[in-house]
């Protein structure tokens, strides 16, 4: 079983594995696309209009890219980013993005239909959350959600996600380019899940009757929140993964 990585995450792994020789073009562009008709970037220096995936990347490395790394923001957490503002805003209200190292240059996926059209910025420099630090941080919070969601009796109103929350070590296998370690795939893999059980929680409020309880589930689930991003942003950004 398979499961599907955001498209920022796919852009920098596969992205990466072609910029150093991993992979060829095709196998690039059957990754990143992952069903989509077509993906295309805008914005980019001395052009106009829009390039497609593969005359972005080539361009981008001729200008002397180096690599794709992932950020997954969110209010208050803009992991993986640098700035400036307009990136950061673009990327926010995504929900992710890519900074394209040695060229400054962030990319937001904006998506339509079977389409993504990625805006090209100028981005800053950025400070990333190392692999170990992230697995860290993202064990401790599976630990601490759990225990509280627990507390809640998450298995009442929302069956699902103790059932996730039962079952972490069966986790859909992720497909990853040579090049990626694979501590960083396992941790990719990991952060995914902890995401996917945050966002199965908050569909509803499921048999939340108060304020205060809808108040206390959310806050047992924002630290899980935090810390599956932070574990996909470094999982995903070469600068942080350790040396070979």
């Amino acid at each position: 079983m398979t499961t599907l990585l955001p498209a920022s995450a796919r852009l920098a792994w596969w992205g990466t594995a072609w910029l150093a020789g991993h992979v060829v073009t095709d196998l690039l562009v059957d990754a990143v696309l992952a069903g989509d008709a077509t993906h295309a970037v805008a914005g980019l220096p001395g052009v106009d209009g829009t390039e497609t995936l593969v005359g972005a990347l080539a361009r981008l490395r001729a200008m002397g890219a180096t690599g794709v790394g992932a950020a997954f923001p969110a209010e208050g957490d803009p992991v993986g980013l640098g700035g400036p503002p307009v990136f950061n805003a673009d990327a926010l209200e995504a929900g992710e993005a890519v900074v394209v190292g040695g060229v400054e240059l962030g990319l937001v996926p904006h998506r339509t239909g079977a389409a993504t059209v990625w805006t090209a910025y100028r981005a800053q420099r950025r400070q990333l959350p190392d692999v170990g630090e992230a697995d860290r941080g993202l064990r401790a919070a599976l630990l601490g959600s759990a225990e509280a969601l627990a507390r809640l009796d998450v298995a009442r109103w929302r069956p699902e996600v103790a059932d996730q929350l039962l079952n972490l070590r069966h986790r859909p296998a992720l497909s990853a380019p040579d090049g990626v370690p694979a501590r960083c795939v396992d941790l990719a893999g990991r952060g995914l899940q902890a995401t996917e059980i945050v966002a199965l929680a908050l569909e509803d409020e499921g048999a939340a009757i108060t304020a205060y309880e809808i108040e206390e589930r959310r806050a047992a689930l924002v630290p899980l929140d935090r810390a599956g991003r932070r574990a996909l942003v470094a999982a995903c950004s070469p600068e942080a993964w350790p040396p070979a």
